[in-house]
């Protein structure tokens, strides 16, 4: 892999990030949003898509500490953080000393103290990166806390709609699924809203309470009735891990009532964003000529979870930098 030649110039786009760890964007302003967009577009170019590798975190450690599987998340923040010339270590709930007694926390602070610079932390339980965030010095990134955020998946996928519409601003996206259970679902719909979408929440009544009316969000149950007024569509995973009792009768009336398809499609717009997080389950949330034609964008929201979790990574740092400057001539 080719080492960088000259670095990307982010003068202006990174001034005013202040913060030390990305929990979620529920808290996040919309200009941070815009930041942490605009400085992983930068970064993807200069990167030539994710692919070539920069020296701007050489000498810096990245901790993956994942307590759920993951494939793409894990993936994706450890050659985010070696496209920046950052190194890695990965580290999982199997056969650590959790199983013998220890910790969460004292676990975390084992593996700080090996000199790591960001600990990026995936856990069943809402609310453990913030208490990492508590517990740390270093910086800290939710992977996703239980079905609380997922902060940079809902960033990748902001990123990817601009990308393809140039703003965000007016559109109209649609939540298709298990929201109740997706942390995916609330990442995208807090920057949506931030960023001025208009967010419809569509599945089946058990998976999706009328108390989203109450923050402002159109909630709907009949996905045929709102797919003319779509600009794009994201699919979420129905997570039978996450429920305590099947939400619908069957996979099959699901499947009738919610997936795209073909037929579907020619209702829709013809420009429609096909977005889905992934893991797909085809012929459930989409049919493989859904997932494979080509209004899918599904593989463009892999590499730009690269591009996202580099700008996660470097903002951090940079904010992380400027406080223990600070903090060393007593400010």
């Amino acid at each position: 892999m080719a080492s960088d030649s000259k670095l990307p110039d982010l003068t202006g786009l990174t001034d005013s990030w202040n913060r030390r760890h990305l929990l979620d964007l529920e808290s996040l302003s919309a200009d941070e949003i815009r930041t942490l967009l605009d400085v992983a577009q930068e970064l993807k170019n200069a990167t030539e898509g994710c692919r070539r590798k920069l020296s701007l975190l050489s000498g810096k450690t990245c901790a993956n500490l994942f307590f759920e599987n993951s494939t793409r998340t894990r993936n994706s923040f450890s050659l985010a953080a070696k496209r920046l010339g950052a190194d890695t270590v990965e580290f999982g709930s199997s056969g650590s000393s959790t199983a013998k007694g220890e910790t969460f926390a004292d676990t975390a602070k084992t593996i700080e103290a090996m000199g790591v610079d960001w600990v990026v932390t995936r856990h069943s339980t809402p609310g453990t990166p913030n208490l990492l965030a508590r517990e740390l010095t270093c910086c800290v990134i939710n992977a996703g806390d239980g079905p609380h955020e997922h902060p940079t998946q809902g960033l990748l996928d902001l990123l990817t709609i601009r990308q393809h519409r140039g703003s965000i601003e007016g559109l109209t996206v649609a939540l298709v699924g298990d929201i109740a259970h997706s942390r995916t679902a609330r990442s995208n719909i807090w920057g949506l809203k931030k960023l001025g979408a208009h967010v419809i929440i569509c599945g089946p009544p058990t998976l999706v309470s009328p108390r989203w009316q109450e923050l402002g969000f159109e909630v709907a149950h009949h996905l045929d009735e709102i797919l003319p007024r779509c600009d794009v569509l994201n699919l979420l995973r129905i997570q039978f891990e996450r429920q305590n009792a099947r939400p619908f009768p069957s996979v099959h009336e699901y499947a009738a009532l919610y997936a795209m398809n073909a037929k579907r499609m020619r209702l829709a717009s013809k420009d429609i964003l096909i977005m889905a997080p992934g893991p797909i389950n085809r012929g459930v949330e989409i049919t493989p000529e859904v997932a494979d034609g080509p209004h899918s964008v599904i593989l463009e929201q892999v590499t730009n979870g690269i591009a996202v979790r580099m700008s996660a990574l470097y903002l951090l740092s940079l904010a992380d930098d400027r406080y223990r400057s600070q903090m060393s001539v007593g400010v």
